[in-house]
């Protein structure tokens, strides 16, 4: 369902959310969608995530900006004042999330350009309990993997042109010299592929295997229901 929530300036804004059958005293998660902005393809994952037990919201950071078109993304991430996303949409809604039930933990999950502000988010976002990343890494201006604080769980893909893997290699020298409690994985992949919508780029097993591996990060850090055993698809 949309809901609207607070940011911490005071202003509204939106989001997608999903809930699971163990209702408001479960686990959230805050998904940050790629530059294509929410469409069916990213509130399909909240939806898969509420059928793992939790509590999902994709934070509309390109406030009801969405498209189809490459070059549009393009323009819209290009446009995008990630300091201003991390700081107050996916503040806001990891804010929200708490406040909807206390107690309980939050993570937040990004792909892409949302991948790259779920690692910023893991050191501008003080509420924030663990993140997940998708083939992005944000400017080093936005935030400096070494502060992490919270556990990290990053996916990347060997055939990334564009977070490719000298820029993981970079990454995890970071992450190591921070002392970041983290968990890093590379796949025999193209950037995407976990998105089932981009039949050029999509990789099932790989897709299927870092799903695995975010569920029992998920259960690990901020609790839930274990992820069952992996099965390799056919």
């Amino acid at each position: 369902m949309e809901i609207r929530f607070k940011r911490p300036d005071g202003k509204e804004t939106s989001g997608y959310l999903a809930m699971p059958k163990g209702g408001e005293d479960t686990p959230g998660v805050v998904v940050i969608p790629e530059f294509w902005g929410v469409n069916d393809q990213v509130k399909k994952v909240a939806d898969r995530l509420a059928e793992d037990g939790y509590r999902a919201l994709v934070v509309d950071v390109f406030h009801g900006k969405a498209t189809k078109d490459p070059k549009e993304a393009s323009r819209m991430a290009a446009d995008l004042d990630r300091e201003t996303a991390v700081d107050q949409d996916i503040r806001g809604a990891v804010v929200h999330m708490e406040q909807r039930s206390p107690g309980t933990r939050v993570a937040a999950l990004g792909f892409c350009i949302g991948g790259g502000l779920a690692l910023a988010a893991a050191v501008r976002v003080r509420e924030l309990n663990a993140a997940v990343t998708y083939y992005g890494i944000p400017p080093v201006d936005l935030a400096d993997p070494r502060q992490i604080r919270i556990p990290f769980l990053g996916h990347y893909a060997k055939k990334d042109r564009s977070y490719t893997p000298e820029k993981v290699g970079d990454l995890e020298k970071a992450l190591e010299a921070g002392g970041v409690n983290h968990e890093l994985h590379r796949y025999e992949a193209d950037h995407a592929f976990a998105n089932d919508q981009r039949p050029e780029v999509y990789d099932r097993k790989a897709a299927d295997l870092a799903w695995d591996r975010t569920l029992a990060f998920l259960q690990r850090t901020i609790g839930g229901t274990p992820a069952e055993s992996f099965v390799p698809a056919p």
